[in-house]
Order: C-alpha cells, then sequence, then structure tokens
C-alpha cells in the first residue's frame, strides 16, 4: 500500500465518519412536535451524499444503520436488531438510498438548480422507503386506520424536510468546492461517478 492511497483510505474514512457522528446527533438533537419529535436525520443523508458523493454518502449510511442493528443506541428510539420490527425503520434504509441519489450531484460541477433537483430527490426517495416500510409493519400489526396514521405519523413531517433539504442544497452548493479545492491542495483525488 504506498502513501496516496493510505491518505485517501484515511480521509475517505475520516469523512464518512463525521457523518455517521452527524446522524447520530440527528437522532438525539429532537424538538418536540405531536405524535413524534422533529430529527434532523433525512437533511444528514441528503447532504451525506451531496458533500461525499454517492458511494461514500452509502457507506456512511450503512455504517450508521448497522451500528444501530448492532445494539449501539444511535436510532431516535435506541437500536438493536428489534428495531426492524418499528414501522419508522424504513427511513433508516431510506436514508442510504438518498445519500447515493443525492450523491449525483458530487461527480461533476453542477448548477444550484441541479443540486436543489437532487435533494429533494434524495428527499423523496426517503419518504417513499419510510412510508412503504410504515405501511407495510402497521399492516403487519393489524392496526386500523392506515391513512390517517401514515398522514399523522408521516406526511406531517414532510414540510420540514423539504425546507430543510432545500436549505442542505444551498449548503452544499457553498461547500462543494471548498472540499474540491482543499482535496487538491492535499493531493486527495475527488471520487469519480
Amino acid at each position: 500500500m504506498n502513501k496516496y492511497s493510505t491518505k485517501l483510505m484515511a480521509v475517505d474514512i475520516a469523512e464518512c465518519a463525521v457523518f455517521v457522528a452527524l446522524m447520530i446527533a440527528g437522532a438525539y438533537i429532537k424538538i418536540p412536535f405531536p405524535f413524534m419529535p422533529l430529527t434532523f436525520q433525512t437533511v444528514f443523508a441528503v447532504l451525506a451524499g451531496l458533500l461525499l458523493g454517492w458511494k461514500k454518502g452509502i457507506i456512511a449510511m450503512t455504517v450508521y444503520a448497522f451500528v444501530g442493528l448492532v445494539g449501539l443506541p444511535v436510532f431516535t428510539s435506541g437500536g438493536g436488531f428489534s428495531y426492524v420490527l418499528m414501522p419508522s425503520f424504513g427511513y433508516i434504509i431510506g436514508f442510504i438510498a438518498s445519500a447515493g441519489v443525492a450523491g449525483i450531484a458530487y461527480s461533476r460541477q453542477k448548477k444550484l438548480w441541479q443540486i436543489i433537483l437532487l435533494a429533494l430527490a434524495a428527499f423523496v426517495v426517503d419518504y417513499v422507503f419510510g412510508i412503504a416500510y410504515f405501511i407495510m409493519i402497521w399492516q403487519l400489526n393489524g392496526n386500523a386506520g392506515l391513512w390517517s396514521a401514515v398522514v399523522t405519523y408521516n406526511v406531517v413531517y414532510m414540510p420540514k424536510d423539504a425546507v430543510l433539504t432545500l436549505l442542505s442544497a444551498f449548503l452544499a452548493y457553498a461547500v462543494i468546492p471548498v472540499i474540491r479545492k482543499m482535496h487538491r491542495r492535499t493531493g486527495v483525488k475527488t471520487e469519480k461517478q
């Protein structure tokens, strides 16, 4: 292993670790709201893709999910493999997919409107996974009132996450050139996708 690949791996690991830590913090930063607390995890998942690229974004979100599934309390309501039975677990799966979608913006210089579209697409992907999984678990448990539950526990949070996702797109647009310049200065090649 040469000096360049060691440097590259160290930078990759550090960048992924930052987003794993942000996801954990995002689970614990809760704003009280009726039914479920508001968190910032969707935004951090989208930012992981926008700022790290799709490969490292997916890796960071997968590591986050794995750490929670092995039992560390990094999810909003704890951790452990039994978390897969919670209706909200689909969002954790969605974080992985949304980081991948948002990461498409990383490979080439994109205009702001393109980054916004990719960020919003990533937001939608997370909610598609989250709502589909919620419906599956809700029905497996034999609960009544499915559609009102979908609205109460899912749809009502979409405007907040949509606004924060837009803000993350603006942040990423400002930060991506800085990250690329730093990578060029330190000799770390930007991920090609």
